[in-house]
């Protein structure tokens, strides 16, 4: 019976029927639309947040994370800075706390300014204890010059020191080594090649004799 009267409702009565309804609905509307304005920028920054840290997604709901371009950086107990970067980093073990590294970069500052450059093709580093294993094609560059090249290492990246037990060659403003392996302590103030070691050195003419 409601819609029979309805379609008998002259036009004027429809009409503001309508405007009423209206007066209702649209502010209504308004301040939905004020509420959502207002409520944005807290809605914006979240998203941010969440594209752009591990920490916001849930663990048990992905096999693996990746993350491009990361960035780890630190002190050691001495205060010296050390700095971890690579391509792609992928979490591998998220409890044990492994990410595996595309191309990393390992910079480790001495206390006098200087330091070392550690490159490789792949990495593996350990978060837990701060410790880096390299593969493929690693390069080792120190401030003073000499450069060394191997197939594998381990970095201790706090403290600055490294092994590696595959042959390994070096070269610098002295000569030229080679070896079995190498170990280098205190971010490269001291390097040993281990193993059947030689090396060739760089003689310095003398003076001529009177």
């Amino acid at each position: 019976m409601d819609l029979d009267l309805r379609r008998h409702l002259p036009p004027r009565s429809r009409y503001s029927r309508f405007v009423d309804l209206m007066k209702v609905a649209l502010p209504a509307t308004a301040a939905a639309l004020m509420g959502l304005l207002a409520a944005w920028p807290s809605l914006s920054s979240r998203e941010g947040i969440f594209q752009t840290s591990f920490a916001k997604i849930n663990l048990k709901t992905v096999d693996t994370l990746s993350m491009s371009r990361p960035r780890y950086f630190g002190t050691d107990d001495k205060n010296l800075p050390f700095t971890l970067t690579a391509d792609i980093g992928t979490q591998t073990d998220p409890q044990n706390l492994v990410v595996a590294l595309e191309k990393p970069v390992a910079d480790l500052t001495s206390k006098d300014g200087g330091g070392i450059v550690i490159n490789s093709d792949l990495g593996f580093f350990r978060q837990k204890d701060g410790t880096l294993d390299l593969l493929g094609h690693v390069d080792l560059y120190q401030d003073s010059g000499l450069e060394m090249h191997t197939e594998s290492a381990r970095i201790d990246v706090g403290p600055g020191d490294a092994i590696g037990d595959e042959p390994t060659q070096g070269q610098g403003p002295s000569g030229t080594i080679v070896g079995d392996g190498f170990r280098l302590w205190n971010r490269g103030k001291v390097i040993i090649f281990s193993g059947k070691a030689k090396a060739v050195l760089n003689m310095t003419k003398g003076k001529s004799k009177s």
